[in-house]
């Protein structure tokens, strides 16, 4: 007889301790402002029915539905993270329909922002570049600043045809207009492929063994924004030159695509880097097909200043 009496004492305990959480739960979900209104829009949802549906009536109530019990979208204290619960009523029946929250749409924006920036080298600062943090104060900064606004200010229905030019010294924040751009070209879902120029012809010289050139080549021409960083660092071959570089940019300059550079040397500098070649040949007229395809392409942006390397 014992066991028995325990057994009815302990059903009788977690009863009452089943029947106090029911009723503290009860007591929270019709607090909750969120279901007083529920409540008050819906006269069917009766205490009756309430009580017969109180499970999806406290997962409604203990959720965020604005993110605001969420310290962070990675903290998310959802059911499902990063979707809130929004309500609907048929009937007597409560339903949930879980959406995507606004963290959660942020979040994906961004990765869609970070897709359209395709990277060949580039460090990660570059990639992060905001305009936010571009130093305005420096005078030496002013016209590659003003042109980069302009740039950016005149994306309409289309892209201009004609990229930038930022050439200067070595460390004075030339890559970081491009990281900027990009961001900002990203934000307008415009796709750009950043390269820096060292790594694109080893790249490419890579590539002829698994007979991946012409494949990475057209990529490079069709690309709706192209990006070349530190042109005229590479070391230089008559291969690359003329039929690399020189069919990426005709193609563009005829399909009328933008092509972004920076480099140390400015347009007649660099001519002369690529008149000759690693093997000592003089070509000044192949050079010259190139740097007057740069011209069609871009406008010329010296920047100047402190050495931000240093």
């Amino acid at each position: 007889m014992e066991p028995i009496q325990k057994s009815l004492q302990k059903w009788m305990k977690d009863h009452k301790q089943f029947q106090q959480r029911f009723n503290q739960m009860k007591r929270d979900v019709l607090r909750d402002e969120d279901v007083k209104k529920l409540i008050a829009r819906h006269p069917s949802l009766t205490e009756e029915v309430v009580d017969r549906q109180l499970i999806k009536f406290y997962e409604y109530q203990s959720q965020s539905k604005n993110c605001e019990k969420c310290p962070s979208r990675d903290e998310c204290i959802n059911i499902l993270g990063g979707y809130t619960p929004e309500a609907t009523v048929e009937g007597a029946e409560l339903k949930l329909i879980y959406d995507k929250c606004q963290r959660e749409r942020a979040r994906e924006q961004k990765r869609r922002q970070e897709s359209l920036i395709n990277s060949l080298h580039m460090p990660r600062e570059i990639l992060e570049a905001s305009s936010e943090r571009l130093d305005l104060n420096d005078p030496n900064r002013t016209e590659a600043v003003e042109k980069t606004v302009q740039y950016l200010e005149g994306i309409k229905d289309e892209l201009p045809s004609k990229g930038l030019y930022f050439h200067g010294p070595f460390g004075v924040g030339k890559t970081y207009f491009l990281g900027v751009i990009a961001n900002k070209l990203s934000e307008k879902n415009i796709s750009s492929m950043l390269i820096y120029m060292p790594e694109f012809v080893r790249e490419m010289k890579a590539s002829i063994k698994d007979d991946s050139m012409n494949s990475k080549v057209e990529a490079f021409k069709s690309t709706p924004v192209l990006m070349l960083d530190d042109i005229g660092a590479e070391s230089q071959s008559a291969w690359f030159r003329d039929e690399v570089l020189g069919s990426i940019l005709q193609y563009r300059m005829m399909e009328r695509l933008p092509v972004f550079f920076t480099s140390n040397y400015n347009l007649n500098e660099l001519e002369k880097i690529f008149t000759t070649s690693s093997r000592g040949d003089v070509e000044q007229v192949k050079a010259q097909r190139i740097t007057e395809r740069i011209r069609q392409l871009s406008d010329f942006v010296k920047v100047d200043g402190r050495n931000r390397r240093g």
